[in-house]
């Protein structure tokens, strides 16, 4: 996703004044970028280069600003708003490559080093937004804006600056500033340590079997990953399985060991709620009282109100309106799927009541009963590269472009992968990197961003993105290669989505205003790809006989597509309004106990015992930073992503000219245009629900 910078450096960008001292000249985070494509040279940055270049890269930005501010000529746009947007590119680089390492390359260093940058980041921010001589200079463009013959872009941004402005305390006396600027000082601080308690839990469960007796029921590509694991920890002769998706997720739906499945299962399920050094519920409960606070502060009540209030949604009631409507729907189904699993541990003669932590085995084993596949039946078929060269064809097919693998640039990991990405005509776009398996040093989960957006140098050269994709996939074991799950399968074509969304940003500036419910379009449209037939035959090869994929295998695919459906929507739904109600709160609320919170609100909308919100309280990552009351962003954007997709089935699925409309008229335009507008730019009418609603199978 693109990063946007209206301003002030977004929350994700870093920097410290750490002690250790090295040579500017030496340091290669100040250097000009010496290599092909100006990739950062990650191979030579240290730990150690990062705290002096923050520094300097701080100091060179407040000095721009503070040229901008003293500037004696009438504000205009150009020597206000756009000068603004130019300031800062040193601080942006360094921030960018200091926000991969802490990602993909955290060590203790790097951790503490983060400790110390986000307090300082917060008020290095707010010192340049809450500056009363740079406010002044806004308003003044602002009013006289009519008079700048602006085009569409600069009109856009200009309008998000000035209301970026008013949202965020430019108007606060000079002691509630000071009140601001403290609370988002201590909300930066929580949200980077709960995320470390997080990675840390992750890092240190093991679920160790010494019994081969425990491995029943798993693939033997399961079997032989867990005791690669387990040589790696010294372990030789037994099985290590992790919280890692991949050595999960198989465990849970394939191991007849119902005991050591609800172990590793609770160990998933209570990440940060252990009543340890690492327990995330009192810095949760903090972070929520210090939400309310700040949204008061500002004049919200609430801070999904102050959150929302800018996106399609608009306001929080219409938000919660669409989740409600499809949370009535769902809930019989769901209702359903639970009976129907219980079922068949009656018919096993099992005398229990299914669990949350039965679900996924009991779930294999009706589908396996119901449409004759299970997922070792089509990992074969899903070979990484082959998903990876998949996902490429579509893009080539849609938009003509090519994907090049390259070997003469810096990689921000060893296990990073570079494509040089062009034209139908050669004409170069930008570069993609990519990173796709779990490793100690990185964060879970999946995500897109970039090294350098597409912007326009003040001088009118063109700047190509640098973009990154990051993922936890399964890794290759023994001779076997990485073969993916469905869903690891859907995630790579989502991610993707996202990255051709970056590749494509025609801004102009280094800034830009993504509607955070508007974000998850480009990535979700791009599942629907994934398993077309037409598709599925253009990358679904064996990878030990090269045969494409059966049609039998596709016709089981295809009929087990909406199985268990209620359980995963009902799961997001949970964390979506879990979300919602958490940042609805229009007061702090003493002795907040977030797990207490939780399960008393979901109980109360009727979420049965047997699921789990997608995400708990004490590990939400996404409401820690950049989700918070925009979980819901995920199903708001598939009713976006479901009625533009019809757009292709009512032409062809590689419709050149709908493609073109959508690159023209969406990926290029995301950030710089209102989201509503993109769309009917690209439908020719606003969204429908139509669309999900059939693909949910709700009335």
């Amino acid at each position: 996703m693109k990063k946007y910078l209206l301003i002030v450096l977004s929350i994700g960008v870093l920097f410290s004044s750490c002690t250790k001292k090295v040579n500017e000249n030496s340091n290669p985070l100040l250097a000009k970028y010496d290599t092909p494509f100006e990739v950062p040279p990650f191979e030579k940055i240290k730990t150690e280069h990062f705290a002096p270049a923050f520094d300097s890269a701080m100091v060179l930005h407040k000095a721009e600003m503070e040229a901008i501010m003293t500037n004696p000529e009438e504000p205009t746009f150009e020597n206000t708003i756009e000068a603004s947007f130019y300031a800062g590119e040193l601080l942006g680089k360094v921030a960018s490559v200091f926000g991969t390492f802490n990602s993909v390359n955290i060590s203790d260093s790097l951790q503490m080093l983060a400790q110390e940058i986000y307090p300082k980041l917060s008020t290095h921010s707010d010192e340049i937004s809450l500056d009363l001589r740079f406010w002044e200079r806004v308003k003044i463009v602002y009013a006289n804006k009519e008079k700048f013959n602006l085009n569409a872009e600069q009109a856009f941004l200009l309008e998000s600056v000035y209301k970026g402005f008013v949202r965020n305390g430019a108007n606060l006396p000079e002691d509630k500033k000071e009140e601001l600027m403290k609370i988002n000082q201590e909300l930066s601080t929580i949200a980077l340590t709960a995320e470390q308690n997080i990675l840390s839990e992750v890092n240190q469960y093991k679920l160790v079997i010494d019994n081969e007796k425990d491995l029943a029921g798993l693939p033997e590509s399961s079997i032989q990953a867990a005791a690669e694991e387990a040589i790696n920890d010294s372990l030789t002769g037994k099985w290590v399985f992790t919280l890692n998706k991949p050595s999960l997720i198989p465990f849970l739906n394939y191991a007849e060991n119902r005991d050591l499945r609800r172990d590793i299962y609770n160990a998933y399920v209570n990440q940060g709620n252990n009543n340890d050094d690492k327990d995330n519920k009192a810095l949760m409960a903090q972070m929520i009282n210090l939400r309310v606070k700040r949204a008061k502060l500002l004049g919200y009540d609430s801070h999904a109100a102050y959150k929302i209030e800018g996106r399609m949604a608009q306001n929080p009631d219409r938000a919660i309106e669409l989740l409600t409507k499809l949370w009535g729907g769902i809930l019989p189904k769901v209702q359903q799927e639970r009976n129907d699993l219980q079922s068949v541990i009656s018919k096993e003669g099992g005398n229990f009541k299914l669990e949350p932590s039965d679900w996924f085995y009991y779930t294999e084993k009706l589908r396996k009963e119901k449409y004759n596949i299970d997922e070792s039946e089509v990992r074969p078929y899903f070979k990484l590269e082959n998903v990876r060269e998949g996902a490429f064809s579509v893009a080539n097919k849609l938009y003509g472009i090519t994907f090049t693998e390259i070997n003469n640039v810096p990689l921000p990991n060893p296990e990073a992968t570079a494509f040089e990405v062009k034209e139908a005509d050669g004409t170069f776009i930008g570069l993609l990197f990519t990173d796709f398996h779990p490793r100690a040093s990185k964060r879970g989960g999946a995500w897109c961003g970039s090294f350098r957006d597409h912007s326009i140098t003040k001088e009118g050269k063109e700047i190509k993105p640098l973009v990154t994709l990051v993922c936890n996939f399964t890794r290759p074991s023994g001779d076997t290669p990485a073969l993916l799950s469905v869903d690891e399968v859907e995630t790579l074509f989502h991610e993707f989505g996202h990255a051709l969304d970056g590749l494509f940003a025609k801004t102009s500036y280094p800034a830009s205003d993504i509607a955070w419910d508007f974000v998850e379009l480009p990535s979700q449209i791009m599942e629907h790809w994934a398993y077309e037939p037409e598709v599925l035959k253009m990358y679904a090869h064996h990878y030990q006989t090269g045969e494409v994929i059966p049609e039998e295998l596709i016709t089981k695919l295809k009929e087990s597509g909406n199985f268990n459906q209620g359980f995963a929507l009902t799961e997001v739904l949970a964390a979506s309004l879990l979300d919602l109600k958490l940042h609805a709160l229009t007061e702090p609320v003493e002795n907040l106990n977030v797990m207490d919170f939780e399960k008393e609100y979901l109980n109360s909308i009727g979420l049965i015992p047997e699921i789990y919100s997608r995400y708990r309280s004490t590990y939400f990552r996404h409401i820690m930073g950049g989700y918070d009351a925009g979980y819901y962003a995920y199903t708001w954007a598939s009713v976006l992503d479901n009625d533009a997709f019809e757009a292709f089935k009512e032409t062809s699925l590689f419709d050149q000219t709908t493609a073109k409309s959508f690159r023209e008229n969406v990926l290029a335009m995301n950030g710089i245009k209102d989201a509503m507008e993109m769309f009917v730019a690209f439908r020719g009418r606003e969204p429908k629900i139509d669309a999900l609603l059939k693909n949910y199978g709700i009335k």
